[in-house]
């Protein structure tokens, strides 16, 4: 478990930096789909962005920024696919792990996904970017962050109710001890 907890602080700090350089990624999307011959259909799923990459790519701070939101898409694949081995989960940590997964898939059509409060990357976008182009791309990695933070943060509270159950346990069923006599002041004593 904190093998996973870390992964996913390391992420989150990649993912901070890949956040400070949004309107780079923007940009080289921009630049990619103009080369693609491909404005008018929006960027809707990771293989797509893993296409500008490869083939329509030319620029270096392009392909830099594009490369890395694929590789955090497959980080964060990665460590998913660790959770499952990690925690055999209830209904919520499975539903959040399932949510990830499918959010994950690289031909998910990811047009209709917006990031909300309090994730502003959707904000910083112009109207036409955030409801036709972009809206989905940007919104993804925050989404599943979150779903990703959740399930650990619902793991360790299980984790921890099934240790408090296990104290409980030690204590109701530890051997009696022989009670003492309670303190007396030293004086008188009616007997």
């Amino acid at each position: 478990m904190n093998e996973v907890v870390e992964t996913l602080r390391k992420i989150e700090e990649k993912y901070k930096l890949f956040q400070q350089q949004q309107f780079t990624f923007i940009r080289a999307l921009e630049r990619t789909r103009e080369e693609a011959h491909d404005m008018m259909r929006p960027v809707s799923s990771i293989v797509q962005v893993q296409c500008y990459k490869d083939n329509h790519c030319f620029n270096a701070t392009d392909r830099r920024i594009l490369n890395m939101f694929v590789s955090l898409c497959n980080e964060l694949r990665c460590l998913s696919q660790k959770m499952e081995t990690v925690h055999a989960g209830d209904s919520v940590t499975n539903g959040l792990l399932e949510k990830c997964k499918l959010l994950l898939n690289d031909s998910n059509d990811l047009t209709a996904l917006r990031a909300t409060y309090p994730h502003g990357v959707v904000n910083h976008l112009s109207l036409e970017e955030a409801q036709h182009r972009y809206g989905g791309v940007v919104s993804l990695l925050p989404i599943v962050l979150d779903s990703m933070r959740d399930w650990v943060t619902h793991s360790n509270l299980k984790v921890l109710y099934i240790d408090k159950d296990f104290k409980k346990f030690l204590a109701a069923n530890q051997r009696p001890q022989k009670k003492k006599a309670p303190w007396r002041p030293p004086g008188k004593h009616p007997y």
